[in-house]
């Protein structure tokens, strides 16, 4: 799953430089530990296919008022009425400096990928009345995430970022892909 996670701009230049580009836009976002429906920094595709940085809600409306959706099961984003559009047409990436997990004793894990100081999450987003809204993609966890979560977040590597955002077959096939192992630290 993942319920939430950590955006530090201590941890990275570039998470530095991201807020820097929202702040400049008059968006406001939440730093520190992330929680479902706060507004976040998002890298998105742009018309001239560039690379832009929006400031989101995180989390779709759910069917009750007080619900909302904020994870995706890689396995079936394309086949669910809710998510298999906005999958095709507006995919998006989180920038953060990790993610959360609880184990069986409630104790909170920080996951982040060895060597290096930003872990990017493929997500989507859809409007909606309030405005923009996004949803981080999951699949089955890895060896070194399995003892303590069944799911964890898709995981990109800086060098997909741009064919995550505008190569729809790319996008597809990475869901398939084995994520990379991280490393995990008690908070």
């Amino acid at each position: 799953m993942c319920g939430r996670f950590l955006l530090d701009p201590k941890d990275s230049k570039e998470i530095e430089e991201i807020i820097k580009k929202i702040e400049a836009k008059n968006q406001e976002i939440k730093t520190g530990e992330i929680f479902p429906t706060n507004t976040v920094p998002l890298l998105v595709g742009t018309s001239d296919h560039d690379i832009d940085v929006e400031a989101m809600a995180w989390g779709f409306h759910g069917f009750k008022e007080s619900q909302s959706i904020i994870n995706a099961r890689s396995e079936t984003v394309t086949e669910k009425k809710m998510f298999a559009k906005a999958f095709s047409n507006t995919r998006c990436v989180f920038p953060t400096s990790g993610f959360y997990e609880w184990d069986q004793e409630k104790r909170k894990f920080l996951f982040r990928e060895k060597g290096s100081e930003i872990l990017y999450l493929a997500g989507f987003y859809k409007r909606f009345e309030d405005g923009n809204r996004s949803i981080i993609l999951t699949t089955a966890a890895n060896k070194s995430i399995e003892a303590i979560h069944n799911r964890m977040p898709v995981i990109l590597e800086r060098e997909t970022i741009d064919r995550w955002l505008y190569d729809d077959q790319f996008a597809e096939d990475y869901l398939k892909e084995s994520m990379p192992d991280l490393i995990k630290s008690v908070v």
